[in-house]
């Protein structure tokens, strides 16, 4: 028996004796390996790295900080259990989402009342006819630790279902398909897939796209006819350059089949009739950043594109007249603004509705074909609004949904001619009133001068005085722009009297396409002293305590939490990273891990000694030092496919072997899940519970946001709290 299992069944009798002494948390033995690279690196928790997942001695150490977190945690088991009653006692049991029309039907999920999985369902041509159950997720979940049911899509017939089954969480789906008229399961299987998959309009072939069974990345679309083995299954398309990713979809109108290949810096679509599939066609060739992507509806093309020039993207039209013309057909439709960034758009028959952003919101805009435009109304000073299901484009409606953080997601159609909004669903959310939070939106200076969009809520009566309790959060990373939402956990810290503040850093879109360029690459760093600056802002501005202020990161968010914990530990008094991307040298250099290929453009390839030593230098594993960190919770799961569990378990190991503080540090690590955790409704909920009030305890929030006495004294070395 190792002395990780050792280890682990100390702990575990530990907590069986309720011991009220502090636990020793496991320690990780180091073993010595070296990283070849432009400068070989020492890496004395390699060891940790088992692809297999069945290294004994690995899983041994794993479990040890599990009963570690089990015992360290003990304590704020009822705050756990508050936490959990108050956020899920926030959602309606047996909520239903709005009915969504296509193709004569009406398609709708809905929830029976404490189910952790939906019933998606479906009702012929009226919302009054019979209920026909095409997937019952809770009763397919039986017996399966995860489960996640990411893609279904209806045959144009609307005979069949094809859906894509993951219940491992590595996100290696299985293609399933189910006769809907008798309701039983076809023989058809085809493994390691990904969740994205497109019918031809014959009823019998289903597009799927074919993973690579090591790095993951999506490498050929494949027809599969029914009642065919997966053997037969015909290749259709195969990308070579392991820097793309792959989709496959129908054009609003239905009169393509499209397969689209996207990399950070270019992009390509080739489509095919869907009645008759034969050649798949380049809308237009690919060209290093040069970035596009065409839809089409009616006579003509739609294209968001960053040609000649439009950095935060333009709208061009191809008439169908005109295709074989190439990019020499284009038009302008929508011209290039520097302000305005086009992030999305949905042709329809008779407007175009753009999703675009300005002064760090979302918003969208109707485009009428007759050349008139309106901004569809917004409410609050920070919000965002997104683009609806919308399947059929002979409409003047369009739907779409509204949110903040003080307004739980709101489902609207709104008239394109006339502005008129209706509410089709307001988010249930027993027992809390938006009267009661106040959103602002505030701007915080860089030190290079640059200002960053804040995001901020509190409850009414918050005193800005410099003694609150506060959590910041932020990504910052591939251009994904972090939108003010409510959550449903997020009213358990304003009660017990904390601020709750989304800082739009570098490397998000959120002020345009610039905004990403200024937070990656030989740029990434700028992330990080955003986030910073961002909470210095906020401290002098007298909305959180200097010896109060928590952060939360997730996956490249993760990294963020990495890094400012090495640059500025003193201004952070706990720091929650969630399945975080902190060895990115190490991980940057192995093209067999998945996502690495495909992410070169987005951090740098470390082959080269210029982004070798610029990611080394901010690298959160590789620049983890001898010196006092915050209070930290690190979350994994062991079956990440987006984060491989062994970075977090290497950084929390060297961490606990470095850092000179007596602060707590505990790592969740997940055995049954991937990177997005457990799966079920509730079970998201009971994590963030456990990270919550870990966070509350540091920060000394009781259940009435008690004075900050209650935070443990400073560590050695760190600025006093």
């Amino acid at each position: 028996m190792t002395k990780y299992r050792l280890m682990a069944l100390a702990l575990s009798a530990l907590l069986a004796s309720a011991s009220t002494a502090q636990p020793a948390p496991p320690v990780a033995q180091p073993k010595p390996y070296s990283v070849k690279g432009p400068a070989d690196r020492s890496d004395v928790y390699y060891w940790l790295r088992d692809d297999t997942r069945k290294n004994a001695d690995m899983l041994a150490y794993l479990n040890a900080e599990n009963a570690y977190a089990d015992a360290t945690l003990a304590p704020t088991k009822p705050l756990q259990q508050h936490l959990f009653a108050e956020a899920t006692g926030r959602i309606k049991q047996d909520d239903s989402s709005v009915p969504v029309r296509d193709r004569g039907y009406y398609y709708y999920t809905r929830f029976a009342k404490g189910a952790d999985y939906p019933v998606v369902a479906r009702k012929a041509g009226s919302l009054r006819a019979p209920e026909q159950i095409m997937l019952d997720e809770t009763a397919m979940a039986k017996g399966h630790g995860f489960f996640s049911v990411s893609e279904w899509q209806v045959s144009q017939d609307n005979r069949q279902l094809a859906y894509a089954l993951d219940t491992v969480g590595r996100r290696q789906y299985e293609l399933k398909i189910k006769d809907l008229a008798t309701g039983k399961l076809l023989a058809d299987s085809v493994p390691n897939v990904e969740p994205n998959l497109m019918w031809s309009d014959d009823g019998r072939t289903i597009y799927y796209i074919e993973k690579d069974p090591v790095t993951l990345l999506s490498k050929r679309v494949k027809a599969h006819v029914l009642g065919t083995p997966a053997s037969a299954d015909t290749l259709v398309y195969e990308e070579k350059d392991d820097s793309f990713y792959m989709g496959v979809g129908r054009t609003s109108d239905d009169k393509y089949l499209c397969i689209q290949l996207q990399s950070t810096v270019s992009d390509e679509q080739r489509c095919t009739s869907a009645a008759a599939p034969g050649t798949w066609a380049v809308i237009a060739p690919r060209a290093r950043e040069f970035r596009y992507s065409a839809d089409h509806v009616g006579n003509r093309w739609i294209v968001r594109t960053n040609a000649d020039g439009a950095k935060n993207y333009k709208l061009m039209t191809l008439a169908d007249a005109d295709s074989a013309k190439g990019r020499a057909g284009w038009r302008d439709l929508v011209p290039h603004d520097p302000n305005v960034f086009i992030e999305n758009f949905q042709p329809f028959d008779n407007f175009i509705a753009v999703e675009q952003r300005g002064g760090g919101n979302k918003h969208i805009r109707l485009l009428g074909n007759d050349g008139q435009s309106r901004d569809v109304q917004s409410d609050e000073p920070a919000y965002t609004m997104a683009l609806g299901a919308n399947p059929e484009t002979n409409t003047n409606a369009l739907r779409y949904t509204y949110g903040s953080l003080t307004t739980p997601t709101i489902t609207y159609e709104v008239d394109s001619a006339t502005g008129a909004r209706t509410v089709l669903k307001r988010t249930p959310a027993p027992g809390y009133d938006p009267a009661l939070y106040v959103t602002e939106r505030l701007w915080a200076p860089a030190r290079d001068g640059t200002r960053i969009p804040v995001s901020l809520i509190y409850k009414k009566g918050f005193k800005r005085d410099g003694t609150a309790a506060m959590l910041q959060y932020a990504y910052g990373s591939y251009g994904i722009s972090t939108d003010p939402a409510w959550l449903p956990t997020m009213p358990s810290l304003l009660d017990r009297g904390m601020v709750y503040a989304i800082a739009h850093i570098r490397g998000g879109q959120e002020m345009g396409r610039a905004w990403y360029d200024q937070g990656h690459l030989l740029n990434k760093k700028n992330s990080f002293t955003d986030f910073i600056d961002v909470t210095r802002y906020l401290v002098a501005q007298g909305y959180a305590a200097p010896n109060r202020v928590a952060a939360q990161g997730g996956s490249a968010g993760g990294l963020l939490m990495g890094g400012i914990a090495n640059m500025a530990p003193q201004d952070y008094r706990v720091i929650i990273a969630q399945v975080p991307f902190v060895d990115v040298v190490t991980t940057m250099l192995d093209s067999s891990i998945p996502l690495t290929t495909n992410e070169y453009d987005e951090w740098g390839n470390p082959t080269d000694k210029q982004y070798y030593d610029y990611m080394l230098s901010y690298s959160p594993y590789d620049q983890l030092a001898a010196k006092a960190y915050p209070a930290m919770f690190v979350g994994t799961g062991l079956w990440d496919s987006q984060v491989q569990y062994y970075e977090p378990a290497k950084y929390v190991a060297k961490m606990r072997a470095l850092k000179t503080d007596s602060n707590p540090l505990v790592m969740r690590v997940n055995m049954e899940a991937g990177h997005g955790g457990k799966s079920g409704r509730f079970e998201r909920y009971r994590s963030s519970a456990e990270y919550n009030a870990f966070m509350l305890q540091q920060l000394g929030v009781g259940e009435t946001g008690a004075a900050p006495t209650a935070v443990p004294p400073p560590a050695k070395g760190e600025r006093g709290r």
